[in-house]
């Protein structure tokens, strides 16, 4: 079967390079599925879990938006995060999900919800894709 190459970069290098059957993210406009030979386009990610499909194996990256990019042989995807399940430091996720559900919870006018809903999406994607949720 046809392959593209793949490669997700962030500011720290590279996180996940492979050449895969077939990738799917969630783009801001939708859910995306990319196959070898795909038209060119340039796209925003959301905060989610990028599949790359090989066969039988589906291998995840949690991704904390960004953008894809794609050209016919090769996809890349620019991140301002992005982990792999083996990086992910579990209890630090399950810390994160619960700070952003206190200030979430909190009372208080100092609090900035948008960036406590963010935090509690990059937490939640990032136990998920440990989980194998996707």
């Amino acid at each position: 079967m046809k392959t593209v190459k793949v490669n997700v970069v962030t500011p720290d290098g590279p996180v996940y390079e492979a050449d895969v059957e077939m990738v799917s993210a969630k783009a801001q406009n939708g859910e995306l599925g990319i196959l070898p030979g795909h038209i060119p386009m340039v796209a925003p990610l959301q905060v989610g879990a990028v599949r790359f499909k090989n066969g039988s194996n589906t291998d995840l990256v949690a991704v904390s938006g960004g953008f894809l990019e794609v050209r016919p042989d090769q996809v890349t995807i620019l991140a301002q995060a992005a982990e792999t399940p083996a990086r992910i430091d579990v209890e630090r996720a399950k810390s994160a999900k619960m700070r952003a559900e206190q200030r979430l919870q909190a009372k208080q006018d100092n609090v900035d919800f948008k960036r406590a809903e963010l935090a509690l999406k990059r937490a939640i994607n990032r136990l998920n894709v440990t989980e194998n949720r996707y």
